[in-house]
């Protein structure tokens, strides 16, 4: 029996359950079952479970490959319009006053703080939050299509 189920699922530890089971279940039913030929009763029933092993692994296979489709879609998805939404601020970092957009990358690409910034560009940190603030206005207004 158990050469038979190995022939079909080609899987040792498999099919040493799946022969296991049918004995098991054979054993509990011992009382229910009237058999004249046993060992075509347990061949039948060893016969089934490994089709039956082979049906839900198949569907397994089928569903674990569609839900990896469906990540691989969406991660692409996600990929391009995260590519689109860096290029959108890009240029727009790019478009705005010569001042505003030195400061604005300096606090966000660089890093640096207000005082920083004032101290390097010669300025008060009043005018590095106004250029800031100017900054993130233009790009909330022309990205309001990437909030949700």
């Amino acid at each position: 029996m158990f050469a038979f189920c190995l022939s079909n699922i080609q899987d040792e530890e498999h099919a040493k359950e799946i022969v296991q089971d049918v004995f098991k279940s054979l054993w509990e039913r011992r009382n229910e079952l009237r058999l004249k030929e046993v060992e075509r009763y347990l061949i039948r029933s060893v016969k089934l479970k490994a089709f039956e092993y082979i049906r839900n692994k198949v569907s397994r296979q089928q569903h674990l490959s569609n839900i990896s489709n469906t990540s691989e879609s969406h991660y692409t998805d996600n990929t391009l319009i995260a590519e689109e939404l860096a290029n959108k601020i890009s240029h727009l970092v790019n478009t705005l006053p010569n001042q505003c957009r030195k400061v604005f990358r300096m606090s966000r690409e660089q890093g640096l703080t207000n005082k920083q910034i004032a101290q390097e560009l010669v300025i008060s940190e009043r005018a590095v939050e106004y250029h800031i603030s100017r900054a993130l206005k233009t790009l909330k207004t022309e990205l309001t299509e990437y909030i949700l």
